[in-house]
């Protein structure tokens, strides 16, 4: 065992340092998936689907039976009377089958007058209704499963967004934090040059414009860091500010440029196009939804059949009983005739927006391709221009080397060590700012391809 331990000194080399190499693979894409969890936009975005989906629910009710209760009362007085004249009519018959029959069986009748209106008079009932034939419920809650997938895919899109600005955000903010380690170190050597310079005029052997020049470098040095702070507090306030956390929380800084530089590197040898593009599938989502609009309103010119029934009482003075007991069951059929040409009118009107969403969808399709494009172009700009800050960063340092080694020998002079300096630091910044600028458009081109996968929820 002993020796396998000694011949594999790499493995186990890995193996400690694995929890902390995965801890930096994946610090940014922790904050993503904290974004896209706490993002307020997104949250936003999430309550629309969900108020889709309950208008789906809404719109599948309507086919179930709709049961109510109605009540009515009614009393009056006054108003049209019909007159009954029973007695006229049934008294003078009554009295011969009395007489024929010798008895009091026909009783004598008064003539009656009934008034038209109701005196204390109710009307309850339980109806229930249901629609046997109706398109328009059927178009409804075929519109109601094309908004779901309309927001889905609306929060796809956002998320995409939303990745790639946090990862620029992030860049960013790394690209402000290298500055201003690159200012403080170009800080301590300029503080050494005064030392120096200090030392060697008490010694009688140096000049005072050394000292001037010193620091006017050191005042330029710290005015510069003190831009990078702010841009630095800038970054992270807005970094913060999309993942919806406190703006001046601490942002972990440990992750693997190398790597994914080289992973930037391998997207420049991929084709790409924007069939994935989660907007091109919403716009077809739009043109079908349209298409449904102009069936829907076709359908305005087909009849619509429904059914109730009617289980109630009614009677005068609140009597119940089985006279006033009750059940009524019945259709419904409505068939449009003529409506002044308003059907004809909104179907045209919604083909014209069929038209108009594939126009649009077109055109939008042009426009992608022409962003994918571009996107590629830029992050291949961008690697050309990192290649050529990575040799005028190697170029810089042997420059400096060189001129300081010569200063110390007194081969060259004072002004030129601070203008190799200035190079040096410039190209160190040149280089840092570009290899973020790599990043930048490599996070750009990932979001114009849509080649993150996306988690679901």
């Amino acid at each position: 065992m002993i020796t396998v331990f000694r011949s594999k000194p790499k493995l186990l080399l890995f193996i400690f340092l694995l929890p902390v190499l995965v801890q930096a693979q994946n610090s940014l894409d922790g904050y993503i998936d904290s974004a896209l969890t706490n993002n307020r936009v997104l949250q936003q975005k999430n309550i629309s689907l969900e108020k889709a989906t309950l208008a789906l629910s809404i719109a599948k009710s309507y086919y179930y039976p709709n049961l109510g209760f109605q009540a009515g009362y009614q009393t009056a007085a006054g108003g049209r009377d019909i007159n009954l004249p029973l007695g006229d009519l049934l008294n003078g018959v009554y009295g011969t089958l009395n007489q024929l029959t010798g008895s009091n069986n026909f009783p004598q009748l008064k003539n009656q007058q009934v008034n038209f209106l109701p005196k204390n008079f109710y009307d309850a009932k339980l109806r229930t209704t249901m629609p046997l034939y109706n398109q328009d419920i059927y178009y409804n809650k075929k519109i109601a499963h094309q908004q779901i997938a309309l927001s889905e895919l609306d929060i796809d899109v956002y998320k995409r967004e939303l990745i790639k600005n946090v990862k620029e955000a992030y860049y960013n903010y790394l690209t402000a934090l290298q500055a201003i380690d690159i200012y403080k170190q170009a800080l301590e050597i300029a503080n050494e040059s005064k030392r120096v310079n200090q030392k060697l005029l008490d010694n009688g052997k140096g000049l005072h414009a050394y000292i001037l020049r010193s620091e006017s470098e050191i005042e330029n040095i710290n005015a510069q860091i003190n831009a990078a702070e702010q841009q630095s507090a800038n970054a992270m306030m807005y970094f913060n500010f999309l993942l919806n956390r406190p703006l001046r929380a601490s942002i972990s800084t440990d992750y693997p440029v190398a790597k994914n530089m080289e992973e930037a590197g391998g997207l420049l040898l991929r084709e790409y196009n924007n069939s994935s593009r989660e907007e091109i599938t919403l716009l077809d989502k739009v043109v079908q939804l349209n298409e449904t609009a102009v069936a829907m309103n076709k359908s305005a010119y087909y009849p619509k059949l429904n059914s109730f029934l009617d289980l109630g009482s009614q009677a005068e003075n609140f009597k119940f009983n089985s006279q006033s007991r009750y059940y009524m069951l019945g259709l419904q059929l409505d068939v449009p005739i003529f409506t002044g040409f308003r059907t004809k009118n909104k179907v045209k009107q919604a083909e014209l927006d069929v038209a108009n969403a594939k126009i649009n969808k077109a055109q939008v399709a042009e426009q992608l391709n022409l962003a994918g494009s571009v996107a590629k172009n830029n992050l291949l700009a961008a690697w050309q221009t990192y290649t050529a800050t990575t040799k005028q960063l190697e170029a810089a340092a042997a420059y400096q080397r060189l001129i300081d080694r010569g200063y110390k020998e007194g081969t060259n002079t004072f002004i030129e060590t601070v203008d190799a300096r200035g190079q040096f630091t410039q190209a160190q910044l040149a280089h840092n700012i570009q290899q973020y600028k790599v990043l930048i458009a490599a996070a750009v081109l990932e979001r114009e391809a849509a080649t993150i996968p996306l988690k679901t929820n």
